[in-house]
């Protein structure tokens, strides 16, 4: 038998990170997790880490660190960027599993692959904001940056159909979130309450409010982009309310690969962490005949955000990091219910319209615009 892969968990007490300890907890002569971080949720953490037992555990505040390293005298506690960092450059770490919302994961992401770790990407914003400088480091270092999103994961089973030259389009789903067939003149009153009741996934508040906007499809549009090398124009969404079709691929004779499960997490988690191996996992098969499967154009009025991403996307390197930033930001202030949810898409076309650098060509440059972008946010929501 193979070795057990060493895994860092980054955001081991969000929605994937806990989805990705029942992956480990189904397979444990195949994973071994020797670091993890997390935020503030000291009580989900201390309960992970007294079961997997890692090395090197980071936390987001110091103050934490100082609690964790009371409850488990034998592990290396560190805390804020540096300590996320090591946690996913430790030597012995095989596989990083990058669950970390925003723009925060990609400094232990690129330092991840700068030495040759494979990458195991749930954090689309990483791609995004960086993903040129991302994928030289890995092609140089020979690392793996393999799709977590159930949407690229399906992207990237379904890409197995055929050579690059033979693929047409990628298509990218969207349930539509819970605003769907919301009537368009009450969004003015959408409630925090409101955006986060997503009626197929069960996720962590941004990315469920990213849902509602489609800002999550924005994302996932330039992800795809930027890691499997297709046009931006030959990257579509459609809605799918359903949740059952992730994503498809369409070739060059017309035919369509669907790629299809149940939503659960848990199956691209597992898909990524034993690539190239396909393993039975605990999640229930999808039963076709159980329901009825509806696609449905994109209304461009009722998802700003999408449009919005692929004009970044195409505005040049800077925009795309802007566009992130100002989500982020938008979506913080919208959940403290200190703007209303119209401001969201409203704040991030701001401030794509402003001045930005036409060259950002290093992780450093990368993370002046983000913090840049964050400082203007701040002014127009009145944070600063």
């Amino acid at each position: 038998m193979n070795a057990p892969r060493n895994v860092a968990l980054l955001g081991a007490t969000g929605s994937i990170g806990r989805s990705a300890l029942s992956v480990f907890e189904a397979f444990p002569d195949r994973f071994r997790v020797v670091s993890m971080s997390a935020g503030t949720n000291l009580e989900a953490l201390l309960p992970a880490i007294a079961r997997f037992r890692p090395s090197v555990v980071s936390v987001k505040e110091r103050s934490d660190a100082e609690r964790v390293r009371r409850e488990f005298p034998g592990v290396r506690v560190g805390y804020g960027e540096q300590g996320i960092v090591d946690v996913a450059t430790l030597p012995e770490v095989d596989v990083v599993l990058g669950g970390v919302v925003g723009a925060a994961g990609l400094p232990p992401a690129y330092e991840a692959v700068k030495l040759g770790k494979t990458l195991a990407l749930a954090n689309k914003e990483v791609l995004v904001v960086a993903g040129e400088a991302v994928m030289a480091a890995a092609a140089a270092s020979g690392a793996a940056v393999l799709p977590v999103d159930s949407e690229h994961c399906a992207l990237h089973q379904a890409l197995r159909c055929g050579r690059p030259s033979e693929v047409e389009r990628l298509v990218l789903t969207a349930s539509g979130g819970p605003f769907r067939t919301r009537a368009l003149e009450t969004f003015d009153a959408i409630t925090i309450e409101d955006a986060l009741a997503h009626p197929t996934w069960k996720m962590g508040p941004k990315i469920t409010v990213d849902s509602a906007t489609l800002a999550n499809k924005g994302l996932e549009v330039i992800e795809a982009h930027r890691l499997f090398g297709v046009p931006l124009d030959r990257v579509k969404v459609v809605l799918h309310r359903q949740s059952r079709v992730h994503a498809a691929v369409r070739t060059v004779d017309g035919t369509l690969h669907l790629e299809a499960s149940t939503p659960d997490m848990r199956i691209p988690i597992q898909n990524a962490l034993t690539y190239p191996d396909v393993l039975p996992s605990r999640v229930p098969w999808l039963d076709l005949a159980a329901g009825k499967l509806d696609f449905e154009p994109v209304d461009p009025r009722r998802y700003p955000m999408l449009d919005l991403a692929y004009r970044a996307a195409r505005g040049g390197p800077a925009l795309p990091i802007v566009y992130n930033a100002g989500d982020e930001a938008a979506v913080e202030a919208f959940r403290r219910d200190a703007i209303p949810y119209l401001r969201i898409p409203a704040l991030v076309e701001e401030l794509l319209s402003l001045a930005w650098p036409a060259c950002v060509e290093s992780v450093d440059a990368v993370l002046a615009v983000d913090r840049e972008a964050r400082a203007r946010a701040a002014e127009r929501l009145g944070t600063a």
